[in-house]
């Protein structure tokens, strides 16, 4: 089990009230090109937060191609998707954020945007 991710609160429950809805569906592994894209994106959040938490972002807001709203996930939840999806072929199930701030949290595209301006400052320097 990855250190980094909740441990399930009904976890050896007898009264368990997931248990009606049975086992979880196996996901087929991913692709090597699934995986390498997956271990592209956690090297990417790391990057991103080690320039953006500082500044006082608290992770990433992304669009939900299911329901079509956004979905804010903090740099730990994010994190931890990735690895269980490079682990296990599916992202945890987890509680969405609630009540975020959206001043709080930042697209893909402004952390790729962000820290291809740092880089671009530190090589002109």
């Amino acid at each position: 089990m990855l250190e980094d991710v909740p441990r399930d609160p009904f976890a050896d429950d007898p009264n368990d009230p997931t248990a009606v809805l049975g086992e979880l569906d196996h996901s087929e592994p991913l692709t090597l090109a699934e995986r390498d894209e997956a271990l592209t994106d956690l090297a990417d959040v790391e990057v991103f937060r080690s320039l953006l938490e500082p500044r006082g972002v608290l992770g990433l807001c992304l669009d939900c191609p299911e329901c079509g709203e956004q979905h804010y996930f903090g740099w730990d939840l994010l994190r931890g998707n990735l690895r269980q999806m490079i682990d296990h072929g599916r992202p945890q199930v987890h509680e969405p954020a609630f009540e975020p701030d959206p001043a709080n949290y930042v697209s893909w595209e402004y952390a790729r945007g962000y820290v291809d301006g740092v880089i671009d400052t530190e090589e002109s320097r």
